[in-house]
């Protein structure tokens, strides 16, 4: 009954950000950056053979957080290919050309047809989310696929859902 809610909020909420980003730059740089962004992935990344390790950051104070582990990573596995993605344009605009990260786009928003197409098109063999960027289809859909994920500077409460 939560997934029904989540999902059909998710909906909700995009709707009315449409609306928003008639009036206001960076939702409309939201919607912007993520028009034909699966398309576009799946252009950039139909010839990859190595594994991909994907990273998440919601903006750009979880990418300062997330960048010595993605860095570290990058050295430890050096096989690996990296996937950067950001919620926010503000993160998105100043590291889109991060040259530590092999691939970088804005995450698609949390619907489960488009988090079943981003996992598909990337295929990733580990995914890092930094903070509180829990997005409930992303993580049921690597759960369903069995790709690890692993969240770093977090806080968990005992009151909250997590």
């Amino acid at each position: 009954m939560l997934a029904v809610l989540y999902n059909l909020s998710v909906h909700a909420l995009l709707g009315l950000g449409r609306i928003y980003a008639l009036f206001n730059n960076k939702a409309a740089s939201f919607f912007k950056g993520r028009r034909k962004l699966l398309k576009t992935m799946q252009q950039e990344m139909s010839d990859i053979s190595n594994p991909i390790a994907w990273f998440h950051c919601a903006s750009l104070g979880e990418f300062e957080q997330a960048r010595p582990v993605l860095e570290a990573f990058r050295q430890k596995n050096p096989s690996f290919k990296v996937l950067l993605t950001f919620f926010s344009p503000s993160g998105y605009e100043i590291r889109k050309n991060y040259e530590k990260a092999d691939f970088t786009y804005y995450l698609p928003t949390d619907t489960a047809s488009n988090a079943r197409k981003f996992i598909n098109i990337c295929q990733p063999s580990i995914a890092f989310f930094v903070k509180y960027e829990f997005w409930y289809n992303m993580v049921r859909e690597l759960k369903r696929q069995r790709v690890p994920l692993i969240g770093f500077s977090m806080i968990f409460r005992a009151e909250s859902v997590f």
